[in-house]
């Protein structure tokens, strides 16, 4: 994010911060409210207004307190910043937009083209994908979830993979090379993320078989040579 509000509770508390199962990083919450904090960019009430959405961000919360994300019309406007429990409406995952359709005239963009060839590819039993629940998160996600424009022709198609059990490297290259292919053919950019109990971590990276590989969690980011692992050794 590139602005974030301070968080709605002593630093005292910070002890005691935790993660709310009920919300993973990347989901979609629509929300009743969106709390005002001092120093707020002058775009974030206009960017609610127009899509009363924010997306969960990894970032430690005391009880009933949400880190989230607004996004605004602009690249450039990205704010972090804390809603309450009580105002989320309804959550929207990744995986819950995969048959999502796009809005009338906007299915040709290049990253729903793409997402679209992924969908289609769902009842290959050879495609490494399909053994997997993943969504679109990024800007094609939002646009799917609020049913607001977010994305434009040079938007990359970002995508989240759910690994909650180790994954080998061979299946993690197989991954790679499938969206590797897909982006040659749809001349855009995706990029994949694996969500693993240690944090999001970069497909790219695991399928490159590095001794570590960043893993990105709320608790903040750490080298591991196994996200998978229960070790806490080597925090950065």
């Amino acid at each position: 994010m590139r602005v974030c509000a301070a968080p709605p509770y002593a630093v005292a508390d910070r002890a005691a911060s935790s993660c709310d199962a009920r919300w993973r990083p990347h989901d979609l919450l629509r929300l009743r409210r969106l709390p005002v904090f001092d120093d707020e960019p002058a775009w974030v009430r206009d960017a609610f207004a127009r899509a009363p959405y924010a997306v969960v961000r990894r970032a430690l919360a005391a009880d009933d307190v949400i880190a989230i994300g607004v996004r605004g019309a602009e690249r450039a406007q990205r704010y972090g910043t804390w809603a309450h429990a009580g105002d989320v409406l309804n959550v929207v995952p990744p995986e819950a937009l995969i048959l999502a359709t796009p809005l009338s005239g906007r299915s040709a963009l290049p990253p729903f083209v793409a997402l679209a060839h992924l969908v289609a590819q769902q009842t290959d039993a050879n495609s490494p994908l399909s053994q997997f629940a993943w969504g679109p998160t990024g800007s094609a996600g939002f646009e799917l979830a609020t049913q607001v424009p977010a994305v434009t022709g040079s938007s990359d198609l970002d995508l989240l993979i759910r690994t909650p059990e180790p994954l080998s490297p061979h299946i993690a290259a197989a991954l790679l090379e499938q969206l590797q292919t897909l982006a040659t053919q749809t001349a855009i950019r995706v990029d994949a993320q694996l969500e693993t109990p240690a944090g999001g971590v970069a497909l790219a990276e695991w399928a490159a078989r590095k001794p570590r590989v960043m893993a990105r969690h709320a608790r903040g980011p750490q080298l591991l040579a196994d996200p998978w692992a229960s070790a806490e050794e080597g925090r950065i």
